[in-house]
C-alpha cells in the first residue's frame, strides 16, 4: 500500500517535457482552420500572383524591382518581399503570435493546461516555439512560392541590381535567398511583440492587433524625414535595408544594424512577455489584460529601447547620423553609378560597341528646388544632369533626370531627355522594341556611406 502511494505521488510529480508540450502546441496551432488557410495561401498565392503579373503588359514599376519582372524570374520574389515586409508579415505575426496565449483566455482552458503541464515556464516556451515554427513556415512559403512562380513564368535570367549592375542567375539566386533570410530579424521582433500583446492584454482584441499596429506606426515613421539614427533604431528598417545586398559593392552597414536591432527587440519583447506570464494570476477567470500594467511593463520598456538604440546608433556609426543622410555628393555618386551600369546595358541592347564604366567617366551634377534650396534631404524636386564620354568621340554626352528621393534613401530617376537616350520608355533594337533601361530607374543613397566627398 505504501509503495503504491509512493508511485502515485511520483506520477503526480512528473511534469510533461518541453518537447511533448511543444508538439502538443504545434498540433493545436496547425489544427486551426485559419492557420491552415494561411499556410496554404503562403505556399500557393505568391506563385500565382508573380506568374500572373509577369505576363501582364503593365508592370508594378513603382515597386522595387517591379520594372524587371518581364526580364527575369528573380524579380518576382523581391517584389513579393517588399509587399511582405509592408503588409503580409505584420499581419501573419498578428494572427499567429498575437493569438497564441489569448486563445486560451477566450476558451477558458488555462486551468486544464496547467493541471496537465504543471509548469508555466514550459507552457510559455512551448507556445513561443510553436508560434515561431508556424511563422517561419509561412515566411519560407512566401519565399519559395514567389521564386517558383517567377522562374516558371519568366525563367532563370540575369537580374539588374539596385544600382544598375547585372547579376548572373546564380548570384541573383543567392542574394534573393539572403534577402529573405535578413527579414527574419524584424519578423521575429514583430512576433515577440505579438507574444507580449497576447500575454499582457489577454482576450482583448488589441493584443491580436498589436504587431500590425506597431508595424504600421514604424512604417509611417520610416516615411518621415527622421534622423538616420532614429530610422535605423527601428526594427522595421531591416524590411527596407535588404536592397543594399543588390548594389556593388553591397551596402551592408545599415542592413547589419537593422538585423541587430530586430534581434534585440525580439529578445526583449519575448523576455517581457515571459516575465508577465510567470506573474499572472490564473485563478482569475475574467482576466482580460490590464491597460495600466501593459503600459508600464510592456510599452514603456519598448519606448526605452528605442531611446537606447537611437543613442547607440548615433554613437557607434562612423559618420554623423543626426541628419537625414541624404546629401548632394551622395545623390550625385549614386545617380552616376546607376547610369553607368544601365548605359552599358542599353549599349548591349542596341548592339553597339561595348564600353566600360572607366571609359564612360560618368558624372552627375544635382541640385534641389532649381538651386533655390539646400541640396540635401528627401523630396521630389531633385534634378540631375548626367554627363559621360565615349571612346573616340570628342563631344560630351548629357542627359537630364528628375529625381523623387524618399526619406529612406530610395529614389526614382525619371528621364527628361534627350529622347534617344532616356526620353522614351522603349528603344528600337535589332530584335524589335524593348524597354529602355535609362528611361526610368531605381537606386538609393546609402545613408551611412563613408565614401569621401568629391
Amino acid at each position: 500500500m505504501t509503495a503504491a502511494t509512493v508511485n502515485d505521488q511520483a506520477g503526480v510529480a512528473r511534469r510533461v517535457s518541453v518537447s511533448r508540450c511543444y508538439r502538443f502546441e504545434l498540433v493545436k496551432l496547425v489544427s486551426q482552420w485559419r492557420i491552415r488557410l494561411l499556410v496554404l495561401a503562403c505556399w500557393i498565392a505568391p506563385a500565382l500572383f508573380v506568374a500572373a503579373v509577369s505576363r501582364q503588359s503593365t508592370l508594378p514599376s513603382d515597386t522595387l524591382f517591379g520594372r524587371w519582372m518581364h526580364a527575369t524570374g528573380w524579380a518576382g520574389p523581391l517584389v513579393m518581399l517588399g509587399f511582405a515586409g509592408t503588409w503580409a508579415l505584420p499581419l501573419l505575426t498578428s494572427v499567429v503570435a498575437g493569438d497564441v496565449f489569448a486563445s486560451e483566455d477566450r476558451l477558458g482552458t488555462w486551468r486544464h493546461l496547467l493541471v496537465v503541464v504543471r509548469s508555466p515556464r514550459r507552457i510559455f516556451v512551448a507556445k513561443a516555439l510553436a508560434s515561431l515554427t508556424v511563422v517561419l513556415l509561412l515566411v519560407v512559403g512566401l519565399a519559395c512560392s514567389s521564386a517558383v512562380g517567377g522562374l516558371v513564368a519568366v525563367g532563370n535570367q540575369p537580374l539588374v541590381g539596385f544600382d544598375g549592375h547585372l547579376l548572373e542567375p546564380s548570384d541573383a539566386a543567392g542574394k534573393v535567398l539572403l534577402a529573405w533570410a535578413c527579414v527574419l530579424a524584424p519578423t521575429l521582433a514583430l512576433a515577440g511583440i505579438g507574444l507580449l500583446g497576447s500575454v499582457a492584454l489577454g482576450r482583448s482584441p488589441m493584443g491580436l492587433l498589436l504587431p500590425a499596429v506597431v508595424a504600421l506606426a514604424m512604417q509611417l515613421a520610416q516615411m518621415l524625414p527622421l534622423p538616420v539614427a532614429v530610422r535605423l533604431a527601428l526594427p522595421s528598417y531591416a524590411f527596407i535595408a535588404w536592397n543594399g545586398l543588390f548594389t556593388d559593392p553591397a551596402q551592408l552597414g545599415p542592413l547589419l544594424i537593422g538585423i541587430v536591432v530586430g534581434l534585440v527587440w525580439a529578445v526583449l519583447a519575448t523576455a517581457l512577455a515571459y516575465l508577465l506570464f510567470l506573474r499572472r494570476d490564473f485563478t482569475d477567470l475574467s482576466y482580460d489584460g490590464s491597460g495600466r500594467r501593459a503600459l508600464t511593463a510592456a510599452l514603456l520598456p519598448l519606448a526605452g529601447l528605442v531611446a537606447l538604440t537611437v543613442t547607440a546608433v548615433a554613437v557607434a556609426t562612423p559618420t554623423p547620423s543626426t541628419g537625414s543622410g541624404i546629401e548632394q555628393d551622395k545623390v550625385q555618386r549614386s545617380v552616376a553609378t546607376a547610369f553607368a551600369h544601365l548605359y552599358r546595358l542599353q549599349t548591349k541592347q542596341l548592339n553597339r560597341p561595348e564600353v566600360t564604366e572607366a571609359q564612360l567617366r560618368v558624372t552627375a551634377a544635382c541640385d534641389k528646388g532649381a538651386g533655390r534650396l539646400t541640396a540635401e534631404g528627401p523630396g521630389n524636386d531633385w534634378r540631375c544632369v548626367v554627363s559621360w564620354h565615349l571612346p573616340g568621340v570628342a563631344a560630351t554626352g548629357s542627359a537630364i533626370y528628375q529625381l523623387d528621393v524618399a526619406a529612406d534613401g530610395r529614389f526614382v530617376a525619371d528621364g527628361d531627355g534627350p529622347k534617344e537616350v532616356n526620353g522614351y520608355f522603349l528603344v528600337r533594337t535589332p530584335a524589335g522594341d524593348a524597354p529602355n533601361p535609362l528611361w526610368q530607374f531605381d537606386a538609393n543613397v546609402e545613408l551611412l556611406s563613408t565614401t569621401p566627398k568629391g
